[in-house]
């Protein structure tokens, strides 16, 4: 098999950078061979590898039949923003040659009898100079549209969700948006905050900018002995219990807030009809129930917005 012509034949972006918050947590920057196309904060495209790559050691073992072999694998990814430039400037993605990608290592199947992942332990062996496909077409509905400049808004993620909302929040800054602005993310462990030093100074230079990061495996989230206990700090539960305003100065009134969701679906809670109610309830009833609606009624604040590529 002539990995090289294959290679030549489906690749057409180039690895610039690659830079790892921890073993399981990266961000790739990739330059297209054409360039950047226009695109607005938020949305997706795909990137692709040939299952002929190798897969990372340490991840599931993934036995495909030759035919497949000369594939390429796709997914797809929001598009993230490094927030700042190597001067500590704002560097919305108009302002840069490549696009950012915020990807954690999934090294097996969730579930017996579900297919080894395709993608990750392939790109994460991967780093600067190395080749990769990427989609032609950037798309998706999940972005800022139309907000007032002294509107509040309210972008809440898991994980890697954050992506899209860095994005959004490098745009509004750079638009000189007036009102509040609240990204607030919910992670396992501090350490997999990899935007949180570039969050920190875009707040010192922000006023109006609000980063609230919320852990569920920190000590202070397990062990009520300790100094500083807080418990688990899920979405819900410091949205509904009033700490989310507080920590954000901000009433998060639905006659003046737009709400952003992404990351894991148990997060945004979307039950499609039909199917039932879930015992733990998501922020879409969570927020329907504090008087905001669903973004298909309507115009303007108190609308919930959500990724739908989940």
């Amino acid at each position: 098999m002539d990995f090289d012509a294959l290679r030549k034949r489906h690749y057409n972006a180039t690895i610039i950078d690659r830079i790892d918050c921890h073993e399981n947590l990266t961000r790739f920057r990739i330059r297209p061979d054409d360039g950047v196309p226009n695109f607005q904060a938020g949305q997706y495209v795909t990137l692709g590898l040939g299952n002929w790559e190798p897969r990372l050691e340490g991840t599931q073992d993934e036995n495909l039949p030759e035919k497949k072999l000369t594939r390429v694998v796709k997914r797809a990814y929001s598009i993230s923003c490094p927030l700042l430039d190597d001067d500590h400037h704002l560097a919305p993605i108009h302002t840069v040659d490549y696009m950012e990608f915020y990807v954690v290592l999934v090294r097996e199947a969730g579930s017996p009898g579900k297919a080894p992942p395709a993608l990750t332990p392939r790109l994460f062996c991967l780093g600067k100079g190395d080749r990769i496909a990427i989609g032609k077409k950037i798309v998706g509905t999940y972005t800022l549209g139309q907000i007032r400049p002294d509107a509040t808004v309210l972008m809440l993620s898991t994980g890697t969700g954050e992506a899209p909302h860095n994005a959004m929040t490098a745009a509004l800054l750079d638009a000189g948006h007036q009102g509040r602005i609240i990204n607030a993310c919910c992670v396992r462990y501090r350490r997999d905050l990899a935007y949180h030093a570039q969050h920190r100074l875009l707040m010192d230079q922000f006023p109006n900018y609000r980063y609230l990061p919320c852990t569920t495996r920190e000590d202070i989230n397990l062990d009520p002995g300790l100094p500083g206990y807080v418990g688990k700090q899920y979405i819900q539960e410091v949205f509904t219990s009033g700490q989310l305003a507080a920590a954000a100065d901000d009433p998060l009134s639905p006659t003046n807030t737009h709400v952003f969701l992404c990351g894991n679906p148990d997060m945004i809670g979307y039950v499609p009809p039909g199917a039932p109610t879930p015992k733990k309830p998501g922020m879409l009833p969570l927020l329907e129930a504090a008087g905001f609606r669903h973004e298909i009624h309507g115009q303007g604040p108190g609308r919930i917005h959500f990724e739908k590529y989940w």
